[in-house]
Parts: C-alpha cells; sequence; structure tokens
C-alpha cells in the first residue's frame, strides 16, 4: 500500500475506533434513524440546525468500521456548513465512494477523501454513505432513513 493509502487506512481505523461526536445532542432539533439491512449498521444521527445552518451534530449507533468512520468524519465535516453546503458535500462524497475520483472542489474537507477505496467495493458504498443519508433525512424532517 502506498504512504498516502496507509494514511488513509489509519485514519478510517482511528475514526472507527475512537468516533468524533459519537453522543446524543441535548437540545437538538433535527433527528432520524438510518439502517443499512445489507449489513445491519444502525446509526441515529441528531443536529442542532439554525437559521439553514447546521451547528451542531452527533450520532450514535452500531455498524461496521467504515459506517462509523464515515459518520465521524461526516459530523466534523458538516458542523458550521449551511443546509445547501451539506447537500453539496453529501452529492460529493456519494460521488467519491462511487467512482473513486477525489474531488478538487474547494471546501471540500481532504479527510473524505480517505473513503475514495470504497468504489472498489461497490457492497460497501451503503456503510459509508448511511450516516449522510440519516443527517438529509434529519435535516428534511424525516424521521427515518434506509439504504434500501
Amino acid at each position: 500500500m502506498s504512504d498516502l493509502g496507509d494514511l488513509y487506512q489509519d485514519l478510517i481505523l482511528d475514526h472507527a475506533h475512537h468516533p468524533r461526536n459519537f453522543r446524543r445532542l441535548e437540545g437538538a432539533n433535527r433527528r432520524a434513524e438510518g439502517y443499512n439491512p445489507l449489513c445491519g449498521d444502525r446509526l441515529t444521527v441528531e443536529a442542532t440546525e439554525r437559521d439553514g445552518v447546521v451547528e451542531e451534530v452527533g450520532f450514535l449507533g452500531q455498524g461496521c468500521a467504515l459506517c462509523l468512520a464515515s459518520a465521524s468524519t461526516m459530523t466534523e465535516s458538516v458542523k458550521g456548513r449551511a443546509r445547501a453546503e451539506v447537500d453539496e458535500m453529501f452529492q460529493t462524497f456519494r460521488n467519491l465512494v462511487t467512482t473513486g475520483k477525489t474531488p478538487v472542489k474547494s471546501g471540500f474537507p481532504p479527510k473524505l477523501a480517505a473513503f475514495a477505496h470504497v468504489a472498489t467495493f461497490p457492497m460497501r458504498v451503503k456503510c459509508t454513505t448511511l450516516a449522510w443519508h440519516t443527517l438529509r433525512a434529519a435535516l428534511a424532517g424525516s424521521p427515518r432513513a434506509s439504504t434500501e
């Protein structure tokens, strides 16, 4: 594996074993539950959104390493961003994990590029996008998201 590949692998493992924002979010005004029936990943994503900005976000649940690492990096990446930015970031991330092409957009968090290798394992795309689908459901006022 290349040095960059090793770095990305380390980042994913670190976030999977020590997820950031893995907590119940007091005062959340957005909440959704996500489920990936393919491998059993289950997440609850909570957010505080004010004036179209995601001020705070947290998650709880259980899942594979890719699911937890994706949720962890997502929560770090969307804090303080406008809802429109979060939607664009989701689209860019989904494209990354399905094509493996790292985006050159400014404002796209470099740590999310660690998931580019998922494109070579199509069955794992749902694992990495579950948290994102769940956040989008929460922001849209839907109580549930699924990768079915």
